[in-house]
């Protein structure tokens, strides 16, 4: 068993399980660009070693449709095409992706049913049963190898009262567990929280709540997959005879989607658009849209910034952000909120109210699932690293041998026998970028040039040389951005042209006429002056052309 992301991380997951000439993938999502990797769109695992093992492949098997589970599909399907199963929903959202990188009418897609068994290959049988989560037809899986039986969580809460009333199917997860299991990959998102995760139908009173409490506009902001919340959103609309507007680009997609696929049951005279608000009475308007997590594009927080082209904040509005901050965005979060206030809008969100429940289970629920799987090997997946050792805790705590909990880096290749499992070796694996149309051509060297250029600017240097005597015919010239301020810095600037005057005369004086040896050696001379004058280090370019004698 090898992931290619999803441990000791947030996002990207993707494992494979390998037995001799066959593999089947689990997963393939995306994770949204740290602070640091500046103007990166998104990150997807480095798959290389599977398209090296492209002939081993037998399917690519789907848990739930969130963005950190089918986000890097495309991508990967580009060149590793292979057929894909997944529930109704989940490839419903996936078939968008590939229409968008023009791939629908070339990936053969496979549609499962919680309950059902699908072999691959010689080597694998596979029971997919339902789990909760903040996403309907969300899947774990039970994998039946020649060495064992493998259980495969997907990110999962247990949920006695969901809004759909499918609960997770404990006697399937029983029935393995009686069956012996060799290993379990359970989701540790939240295994440093005690107790259960509350349900989300907890959710749906406190919406219910507000609505008959709020005297003007609601504006719901939640996440556009949590398909069950919006339901609750759009009953209570309908409830107290308010219109529904949806707003958003992912929002409108995956609502057209869920209703076309029956996940979402809204009666066809309760939406309208948005250029329709204005038709109707303040408090009569509910806008459901994107923006949760305070990204700066987005619906929710250009309304807070007074940019979006058809919805203004305005006093006595009750804004609702239904979702907790991902790690990373609670500072986006915060402003988005704080603009809010300051328009007039009454907010209410996680920290303050019931608006939100997490779709991952607790110490309690995790502490059933090993109960009721007794699991040989426990691996903790989709978490970070303390995440994963809580749940090695908990595991112990349930019974299973702390040596038995396998602890994996992304690329670390797990090996199963019917006794012994151990860490044998390490495939290449990691991160890839993607920028704009660019995929991987972003790398450590072209970031730390950006975070350079962030941090201090660059300093151009443009100088025209005579052939073969490099006497300086025109020159230097010196361009700068994001370094100083040129009119208020035209000391700086001049002595910076004296030094570049000065490391010329001195090559020519050594006799250096190569070109790379100069320019070098005017980053060295310049880039000390500045120092020492400014404690700057600004990216310097120095720019060299040529004329004839």
């Amino acid at each position: 068993m090898i992931p290619l992301g999803g441990v000791g991380e947030i996002g990207k997951n993707m494992f494979l399980v390998e037995y001799k000439n066959e593999i089947i993938v689990i997963d393939g999502g995306l994770k949204f660009p740290e602070d640091d990797m500046l103007g990166v769109d998104l990150v997807i695992p480095d798959f290389s070693y599977l398209e090296e093992n492209q002939d081993k492949v037998k399917g690519i098997l789907i848990t739930h449709g969130h963005e950190d589970h089918i986000g890097a599909l495309p991508y990967i399907l580009k060149r590793v095409n292979k057929q894909v199963y997944g529930t109704k929903l989940t490839l419903g959202l996936l078939e968008g992706k590939l229409k968008e990188h023009g791939l629908l009418n070339k990936v053969k897609t496979n549609t499962i049913k919680p309950g059902s068994s699908l072999t691959l290959g010689d080597n694998f049988k596979v029971d997919f049963f339902k789990v909760n989560h903040s996403i309907p037809d969300a899947v774990g899986m039970g994998i039946h190898t020649p060495v064992g039986t493998i259980i495969h969580t997907g990110d999962f809460k247990i949920d006695q009262t969901p809004v759909d009333g499918e609960i997770t199917d404990f006697q399937k997860i029983s029935e393995l567990g009686k069956k012996g299991v060799l290993a379990l990959m359970a989701d540790s998102t939240n295994a440093e929280r005690p107790g259960f995760t509350m349900s989300e139908k907890v959710v749906g009173s406190t919406i219910d709540e507000i609505f008959r409490l709020a005297k003007d506009r609601i504006i719901v902001a939640t996440f556009a997959s949590n398909v069950h919340r919006l339901q609750q959103v759009c009953d209570a609309a309908y409830k107290y005879n308010k219109k529904v507007c949806v707003n958003g680009r992912s929002m409108v997609n995956v609502v057209n989607k869920s209703m076309e696929l029956g996940y979402l049951n809204i009666p066809s005279d309760l939406l309208i658009e948005i250029d329709d608000i204005g038709n109707y009475n303040s408090e009569e308007i509910v806008l459901i849209t994107t923006g949760s997590q305070g990204e700066p594009m987005s619906a929710l927080t250009r309304m807070a910034n007074s940019e979006h082209r058809k919805v203004s904040i305005i006093p006595g509005d009750t804004v609702i952000i239904a979702a907790s901050p991902i790690p990373g965005n609670e500072k986006f979060v915060s402003k988005t909120i704080d603009n809010l206030f300051k328009r007039g809008a009454d907010v209410i969100y996680e920290s303050v109210s019931g608006i939100h429940v997490s779709g991952h289970a607790s110490q309690e629920e995790l502490k059933l699932i090993l109960n009721l799987v007794k699991p040989k090997y426990v691996v903790p997946i989709h978490g970070e690293y303390r995440h994963n050792v809580h749940l090695a805790k908990i595991a112990e705590s349930t019974g299973v041998d702390r040596n038995n909990v396998l602890m994996p880096e992304i690329g670390d290749i797990m090996e199963f026998n019917r006794k012994t499992a151990k860490i044998s070796g390490k495939v290449n694996a990691g991160s890839i970028l993607v920028d704009g149309l660019g995929v991987g051509d972003v790398g450590n060297i072209v970031l730390r040039d950006r975070k350079q250029l962030s941090l201090d600017g660059i300093l151009i240097v443009v100088v025209t040389l005579q052939r073969g005597t490099n006497k300086v015919m025109a020159g230097p010239d010196i361009i700068t951005r994001g370094f100083v301020y040129v009119r208020e810095s035209e000391k700086l600037i001049s002595e910076a042209k004296v030094t570049v005057e000065g490391t010329l005369e001195k090559c020519r004086a050594n006799n250096k006429k190569e070109w790379s040896q100069i320019k070098n050696d005017i980053k060295d001379d310049l880039s000390r002056r500045l120092y020492e004058k400014t404690r700057r280090r600004p990216m310097i370019l120095p720019i060299i052309m040529e004329v004839p004698k």
